[in-house]
């Protein structure tokens, strides 16, 4: 399992990376100006921002898979990534919306990134959604909770001092 939690976490950082230059190096010198830059970025950091929690969830669980629980604290900071994420990904529609490019290439481009950021976040958030080709079509539709969710489930929170007195 370590091994399998290195290469996916390390392939969300890769593609984190990925969408980053190809976006700068490639697209941002043929937008037609800042609306547009501004609507592909309102897509892509939402996208960015869950690949690399993604990516840092699958390296730092290696440290716990097969021996313990999720510790508390990264339980906390996932469940608050949760929340943010969501809305981020408002957010980046509301900045679609309001610089909506002009060029329908453009304006096709900046929504299949934001959806895909939206499927990224399902994936790991919500319901699994990665599976092989071949065993897509058959899996999905079982609505499986993905690792992320069940190591948040599992995940015991501290248990409280009984020294401590009641506050009411």
């Amino acid at each position: 399992m370590r091994g399998r939690y290195l290469k996916l976490g390390t392939g969300e950082l890769a593609a984190a990376a990925s969408f980053a230059v190809v976006a700068v190096a490639l697209v941002m010198p043929r937008l037609a100006g800042p609306d547009d830059s501004a609507a592909l970025w309102s897509a892509l950091v939402p996208l960015l921002v869950v690949l690399v929690q993604a990516g840092v969830y699958w390296l730092a669980a290696r440290s716990w898979v097969e021996r313990a629980p999720m510790p508390v604290a990264v339980a906390g900071v996932y469940r608050v990534f949760r929340i943010a994420d969501a809305v981020l990904l408002g957010a980046g529609l509301v900045g679609i919306l309001v610089w909506w490019p002009d060029q329908a290439g453009t304006a096709l481009l900046v929504v299949a990134v934001w959806l895909f950021a939206v499927v990224e976040y399902l994936n790991y958030f919500v319901v699994r959604l990665a599976y092989p080709l071949s065993r897509w079509f058959t899996t999905v539709g079982q609505w499986r909770a993905p690792q992320l969710v069940r190591d948040l489930r599992t995940s015991a929170p501290a248990p409280r001092s009984r020294n401590r007195p009641d506050p009411s």
